[in-house]
């Protein structure tokens, strides 16, 4: 996962790769929890939408739950947003200031306000895909899948999008999880594949075959999961795509690497259609 040195080159990153057209931030530093990481940004298509209320994504950056911050994700919000969705990015607190739950009690809060806001700023509160980098995949997964976090506010999530997420990774015998799940408890209980109920969102799992950070057997213990309780769970494993490769290659000059951007654009598209959407048919959801 993305170390604090990491999280800092990929800041420069964001400010000097290319933006994508079509989409801006509309909002920046609004206030959804207290304190310095309670803080969200949006991004929203320019052009105007003709079809009634746009699907919002929140996307959760990784960093190891103890680095990271929204400043460093714009390429992201406005890739997306380029692509007909309203995007949130939320930053969270960090490890050694807190450990679980509070990462995954900060994305509920930033869940919650977006479900509030969304229609000020054209977004359907009742259509949302959660969207997440390693860490932060394994709190949109929490979020999607255990439902202590979200309650009723979880009907809203129409599906999730890891990308090179833990999913299924104890016993912590290594320092990064085992700093962030210090106290935690019963070990099982905070594993996402322990979670996963029949009527759980339907999800795109995706992850590099050269990821030696996140092992690419999460994402297939939890698509086994969700597909042993009758839910669509679409497994892409890109060659040659390391931990980090799956992120930037949602940057316009990389996308040559990895067909990420258009996986999960077209995956948010389809979980996120409307009942008369030819995509809603069974076998929409990407083959």
């Amino acid at each position: 996962m993305l170390t604090v040195t990491g999280c800092s080159r990929l800041i420069m990153f964001n400010t000097v790769v290319p933006k994508d057209e079509g989409a801006r931030r509309i909002i920046h530093d609004a206030v959804f929890a207290p304190g310095p990481r309670g803080r969200i940004d949006i991004y929203a298509p320019t052009r105007p939408e003709t079809g009634g209320l746009r699907p919002v994504i929140v996307f959760l950056y990784g960093g190891s739950w103890r680095s990271g911050t929204k400043d460093g994700y714009g390429f992201v919000g406005r890739a997306l947003a380029a692509r007909g969705f309203l995007v949130a990015i939320p930053d969270y607190r960090l490890v050694p200031e807190v450990r679980y739950p509070a990462f995954v009690e900060d994305g509920a809060a930033a869940v919650r306000w977006v479900r509030t806001h969304a229609a000020e700023w054209g977004g359907d509160p009742d259509r949302l895909v959660l969207v997440g980098h390693s860490a932060g995949a394994y709190n949109a997964a929490m979020l999607a899948y255990d439902p202590r976090w979200l309650g009723p506010d979880r009907g809203a999530i129409r599906g999730f999008a890891g990308l090179a997420g833990p999913y299924d990774f104890d016993p912590f015998d290594g320092p990064i999880a085992s700093a962030a799940f210090l106290g935690a408890g019963e070990a099982r209980a905070t594993q996402p594949v322990t979670h996963v109920a029949p009527g759980a969102p339907p999800a795109l799992l995706a992850t590099g075959d050269k990821d030696t950070t996140v092992r690419p057997a999460n994402s297939e213990s939890l698509a086994a999961r969700l597909s042993a309780v009758g839910t669509s769970a679409t497994l892409r494993r890109y060659p040659a795509v390391g931990h980090v490769g799956i992120l930037t290659a949602i940057a316009q000059p990389w996308r040559g690497r990895a067909p990420v951007l258009d996986d999960v654009a077209t995956f948010a598209g389809q979980v996120t259609a409307r009942p008369d959407s030819p995509a809603t048919s069974e076998s929409a959801i990407l083959p």
